[in-house]
């Protein structure tokens, strides 16, 4: 097998480029209300058909990438989101949109499902606790270095010359993630026990469990609250620079944001393993993810803007690398793709939630309660991990060598 950093970067690049795909959505699709006549509910429908798709997808990804192993899932992975994307391309030209949209976000779903359960499982399976933080971060940090491309993408090209145009560049670079992934990446997940892993199983671990509720509110606040309501609180707070409109602008801003993400996903993966302990490192980053919303429910400026995007990126960045590392660190090594799958299916529980109650309760209450709200969910979170690990490990503080699941 090829050196551990080799295969990480070989990831990174069969990674980077579906991600566009995934950005360039959030700029455009929230405000289909107004472009094509769809209703609030479907739009919140469409933005959570992926997740919710996932819900029952990421079990069996899981499973299979113990099964299987790593590869031919990641190549199919990304394959179906090339397809995928494509078919935004068919449904904003066709009859009956909605359905469209929904059939090619529940294909996205299937598609990035695979994708994520084999790209961390990869991470996992090639470093060890001195290392995987660093792995991880710099693999969430590829997966995610796309999405900001995606989103100005989707903004930019959708103000210029169209939605269309923005969908076709999407599909084209998503098409290239999967001839890469045939090209470079290498098997990493052997099992002597593949016959016996069962489709449906799922890791009911306390570790997983706590790290899963974790993922779960910081995705229900990051991309289900933030992302699917950023472009309307541009539009109503009148933030505009450089003649963008409210799609365009919003896309600028999601890009800071997951720019930031990236950037502190790779910081935060580092910062734990050097420190010799992920708990520190989350929860630090847990307080700045609630600092940003609580800036964003201020909002009333760019700058202000700006500011509690970068802090919300920093935030959810921070705590992904370590967040993924504490999950290998506490995980046996035959059962890390069911560990991830399950992670994968509280994360996008939270994901595919909240589009779905954000939406309607702003129209209800405004915009600076649901953000305030927003800004508790990574305390208790905080809460809910360190009572997770002192359960498993009886200390509030272990070394990542107290951690070891094998």
């Amino acid at each position: 097998m090829k050196r551990p950093h080799s295969v990480v970067l070989a990831v990174v690049a069969s990674t980077f480029f579906v991600g566009f795909g995934g950005g360039v959505v959030f700029p455009i699709l929230p405000n289909l209300e107004r472009v094509l006549g769809i209703t609030p509910f479907f739009v919140g429908l469409i933005l959570s058909a992926n997740r919710f798709t996932r819900l029952l997808a990421n079990a069996p990804a899981g499973s299979l990438v113990d099964r299987v192993g790593t590869r031919t899932p990641l190549v199919a992975g990304l394959f179906v989101e090339a397809v995928a994307t494509f078919g935004y391309v068919v449904a904003f030209n066709a009859p009956l949109p909605e359905a469209w949209f929904i059939a090619a976000r529940v294909l996205w779903g299937l598609g990035s499902a695979l994708v994520f359960a084999t790209a961390y499982t990869i991470a996992a399976d090639v470093s060890d606790e001195g290392s995987r933080g660093t792995s991880m971060g710099v693999v969430r940090g590829g997966i995610t270095l796309g999405f900001p491309a995606g989103l100005v993408l989707g903004g930019v090209l959708s103000d210029l010359y169209g939605v269309t145009a923005a969908f076709v560049a999407a599909a084209a670079f998503a098409l290239l993630a999967s001839l890469i992934a045939y090209a470079v990446v290498p098997e990493t997940h052997v099992s002597e026990q593949r016959t016996a892993v069962r489709p449906w199983e799922i890791d009911t671990a306390v570790p997983t469990l706590a790290v899963g509720f974790v993922n779960f509110g910081l995705y229900f606040a990051y991309l289900g609250a933030l992302f699917s309501t950023l472009v309307l609180f541009v539009d109503a707070i009148g933030v505009a620079v450089w003649g963008y409109g409210p799609q365009g602008m919003s896309g600028l801003l999601m890009a800071v944001t997951v720019l930031a993400a990236s950037g502190f996903m790779l910081a935060g993966g580092k910062l734990s393993d050097l420190r010799g302990s992920r708990l520190p490192t989350l929860l630090a980053f847990l307080v700045v993810s609630f600092a940003g919303f609580v800036l964003l429910a201020a909002a009333e400026t760019l700058w202000t803007l700006v500011a509690a995007c970068v802090c919300i990126g920093a935030g959810q960045g921070g705590t992904s690398g370590p967040l993924m590392a504490l999950l290998g660190d506490l995980t046996p090594g035959d059962r890390m793709g069911r560990a991830m799958g399950t992670n994968n299916v509280l994360g996008d529980l939270g994901g595919a939630l909240g589009p779905l109650v954000t939406l309607p309760l702003i129209r209800m209450v405004g915009y600076a309660p649901i953000y305030v709200a927003c800004a508790l969910i990574p305390l208790v979170a905080g809460g809910v991990l360190v009572g997770g690990v002192y359960a498993k490990t009886g200390s509030v503080h272990p070394s990542t060598a107290q951690l070891r699941g094998d």
